[in-house]
């Protein structure tokens, strides 16, 4: 079970009883990859946790990038929250149909947008379906609330700044993508993407930040993932990986053990990958 933090991660107990807060907001942020077949949008209409809005990750994006799901403007971010009726002062909670995927992406929008109340769900809705806990099909009943959004530029980092980190060796650069990804034996899903990793970077596989439940392993345990793979965390880290969806768990799992100096870098491999002139390395890290 997770120990409960509202800025971090939240149990499913937690969310319990705390479901009839007059300002707790609940956000469905499930996302797929397209190879799984599963539409986010049409499972959120036949169910989600009572008073959940649904969040678009491709649709809450940068229009003007020619890359997936980047990270929108402060303006569009605003406008797309005050719409969804979440705002100043609330306590949000977000949670995705995998347990833990697409959900720390959205905590991690929020809290570049300067909202630092925010969670993930441990574990989402699957577990809270496995626990027999309450769903409906009803959209929720939406009041506008204004939002101020403080951008934090040293939350996120461009192909530019990455470039310089791994000439130099720092900041870190932690890979979120598959170990045979990672070291290039295995195709990218995008095609004509090149395979290999950003010279220098580490890898951190998502799926070893998690326990078989998809719940997320305890600080303890993420520190010692982190070390395992060769990340000094006495040092800054840029997460990076497919297309900046998995980065942010490892973003939220370093927020986990007490670890602030983080950025992901938001084009990830869709945009490395894609440019002929970024070098790359393969094989193991």
């Amino acid at each position: 079970m997770a120990s409960d933090d509202p800025k971090t991660l939240v149990s499913t107990e937690w969310l319990a009883a705390h479901m009839r807060d007059p300002d707790l907001r609940i956000i469905d942020a499930s996302w797929y990859m397209p190879s799984e077949g599963r539409n986010a949008r049409a499972e959120y209409d036949a169910e989600h946790i009572p008073g959940a809005r649904f969040f678009d990750i491709d649709e809450i994006s940068d229009a003007r990038s020619k890359l997936d799901h980047m990270a929108p403007t402060p303006e569009k971010f605003m406008s797309r929250m005050r719409a969804m009726g979440v705002g100043d002062g609330h306590q949000v909670v977000v949670y995705d149909g995998s347990g833990i995927f697409s959900a720390p992406r959205v905590w991690w929008l929020f809290r570049l947008m300067g909202q630092m109340d925010v969670a993930v769900l441990d574990g989402g809705l699957a577990k809270w379906l496995a626990e027999g806990r309450e769903t409906e099909d009803m959209p929720p009943v939406i009041r506008d609330r204004h939002m101020m959004v403080r951008f934090q530029n040293q939350m996120v980092r461009d192909a530019t700044q990455v470039a310089a980190a791994a000439k130099l060796g720092a900041p870190q650069i932690v890979d979120a993508r598959s170990p045979a990804r990672f070291a290039g034996t295995e195709p990218e899903p995008r095609e004509g993407m090149r395979v290999g990793h950003i010279p220098g970077s580490r890898n951190v596989f998502f799926k070893t930040l998690l326990k078989g439940d998809n719940t997320m392993k305890d600080p303890a345990e993420l520190k010692a993932v982190f070390e395992a793979a060769g990340v000094d965390l006495e040092k800054p880290v840029i997460t990076s990986c497919g297309s900046g969806v998995t980065a942010c768990i490892l973003a939220l799992a370093l927020e986990r053990i007490g670890k602030t100096d983080h950025a992901v870098y938001d084009g990830s491999w869709n945009e490395w990958g894609a440019v002929p002139t970024m070098p790359i390395e393969t094989g193991d890290a």
